[in-house]
């Protein structure tokens, strides 16, 4: 019964018990405890690369005879093409073979090399360079013009090829040669580089009609407003005025709706101001600004009011110019007072006018628009109107006391329970030092640390009064400090630091055991460093 329990037909008379493989047991491990001494990864690499034995390289092999060099040519070559054979898109491989067979002075097989890369990849340019090079190395010029001519066929829009052709025919003096290769290249419209390039090539040997026929043909090409300035110029260096004004004309009559317009415009009526004719200047200024769009004509207007202050009325442009951009803020800030880059911009032109009443009047009904929100990301940009408002009235109308009160009234508007900005107060500060009033600058830093304590504030009112060598402050700040902050590893390592400087050992040391006593730190590796640093006491 057993067996028949146990047997299996496809296994004859054994059981599979007895067909069983028994793997061994796994060793158990007494001792789990960890070796005396521990072997590293960087132990055991170092004794493998001791251990390795040294590389196998081949035999120098010195070359004796025709019947050797044979051998080690045929031998190269056939491990070049069996390397051709496995990777033949790798051009690398392809230069690698050439260049070898240069070396070997066989220019016919180096040439054979070449061309059969090129039949693998005739787009890749770096070839034709090379194809190229190497036949100018050796000085076989025909075979040269051959490469560079059926590069610059199959591939036109490689500007390289042709700077390298021209550039061969020039350096040897073919410069008919030369400019027959830049008639082909141009007839393929090539970008601006190209046709300026072959403009100074011409202007090298003095040929300024030839260079002022292609300058007609690049406008053609490239109707932009660079180009024509390019050519009225290239005529004004010429001494040329009147041909460089019919230039300026004729781009005026095509561009005249340009988006670079301003650009072309701006470039005319400096051309005439050089030839001192100051009502022509004028006129283009007014018919820029009656043609162009507003949005686009910032330059052109600061370039007007420039302008008619050195040859103008001021009460005129004033009138005319500033008077239409006015109108345009108002409609800005009208529509969205909130927009304070618009107040900035009418501010910024106010400015420019030199009119105090207006400039502050603009300035008043800027920061009226408070942000409605008491979030810091919404009066980030608002902040700088402040800021703006007071460096005006201490800088340009020096008017110290609305300074002060700008300050007073911006630092008083900030809600400093829910946020502050730093700088404000700073600059309050720095204004009352350069007015000499060191206590009103203790005593806005003061109201800074009592209503909305910075980083910043704090370092600077130190370095102020460090400054002025008042030392007895300065502990006192570095107390108000680490009341306020006393994770602040800075400022343990600081306060801790000046103690030091001043021969004050003990006292540095009872900081950095108070600091190190602290619950939690931010930095406690740079409280440690310093420690380390300026030990020992």
């Amino acid at each position: 019964m057993a067996s028949n329990k146990d047997g299996d037909p496809s296994l004859g008379y054994l059981t599979r018990k007895d067909t069983e493989v028994k793997l061994p047991r796994p060793t158990r491990v007494k001792n789990k405890t960890p070796a005396p001494i521990q072997i590293t990864a960087e132990q055991i690499l170092r004794e493998a690369r001791e251990r390795q034995e040294a590389d196998i390289r081949p035999p120098k092999q010195k070359i004796t005879d025709s019947t050797e060099l044979g051998d080690y040519r045929l031998r190269k070559r056939k491990e070049f093409e069996d390397l051709i054979r496995r990777v033949r898109w790798n051009i690398s491989v392809w230069i690698k073979y050439a260049q070898w067979e240069e070396s070997q002075k066989d220019f016919n097989r180096a040439r054979s090399v070449w061309e059969r890369a090129l039949e693998v990849d005739y787009r890749n340019h770096t070839l034709w360079l090379k194809y190229a090079e190497v036949e100018m190395k050796n000085k076989f010029i025909n075979h040269a013009r051959n490469v560079w001519d059926r590069a610059v066929t199959l591939l036109p829009r490689v500007d390289q090829l042709w700077y390298k052709y021209i550039h061969m025919e020039e350096m040897l003096g073919n410069i008919a040669g030369a400019r027959q290769i830049f008639e082909r290249w141009m007839g393929w419209m090539p970008d601006q580089q190209g046709w300026l390039s072959y403009i100074k090539f011409e202007l090298r040997y003095n040929e300024v009609e030839r260079a002022r026929g292609i300058f007609e043909r690049f406008v053609q090409c490239h109707p932009k407003v660079s180009a024509w300035i390019r050519y009225a110029k290239f005529e004004m260096k010429n001494g040329e005025v009147a041909r460089a004004r019919n230039v300026y004309e004729k781009a005026v009559q095509k561009l005249a709706d340009d988006e670079e317009a301003e650009m072309l415009f701006v470039a005319f009526a400096e051309f005439e101001e050089r030839c001192k004719e100051t009502e022509r200047a004028r006129c283009i200024y007014k018919f820029a600004l009656d043609h162009i769009p507003k949005g686009r004509a910032e330059d052109l207007y600061r370039k007007f009011v420039a302008f008619e202050k050195q040859y103008g009325d001021k009460e005129g442009i004033e009138d005319a110019i500033v008077g239409k951009r006015r109108f345009q803020y108002e409609d800005e800030v009208r529509k969205n007072p909130l927009n304070y880059d618009a107040w900035f911009d009418y501010i910024r032109l106010e400015e420019s006018v030199t009119n105090k009443v207006r400039i502050r009047e603009v300035y008043e009904r800027a920061i009226a628009n408070v942000p409605p929100a008491q979030e810091k990301r919404y009066w980030q940009r608002y902040i700088y109107l402040w800021i703006n408002y007071a460096l005006y009235e201490e800088l340009d109308a020096e008017d110290i006391e609305q300074t002060r009160e700008v300050y007073r009234e911006c630092l008083n508007l900030i809600p400093h329970e829910k946020f502050s900005f730093a700088k404000i107060w700073l600059l309050a500060a720095q204004f009352e030092i350069r007015q000499l009033n060191l206590n009103g600058a203790r005593q806005v830093l003061g109201n800074a640390i009592g209503k909305a304590p910075k980083d910043k504030i704090f370092k600077k009112y130190i370095e102020i009064e460090l400054q002025l060598g008042n030392i007895d402050r300065c502990r006192k700040l570095y107390e108000k400090y680490l009341e306020w902050s006393p994770e602040n590893c800075y400022a343990w390592s600081k306060y801790a630091e000046l103690e030091r400087s001043l021969s004050e050992t003990e006292r540095a040391r009872s900081i950095f055991e108070l600091a190190i006593a602290q619950p939690a730190l931010d930095m406690p590796e740079l409280l440690w460093k310093v420690i380390y640093m300026l030990s020992p006491f």
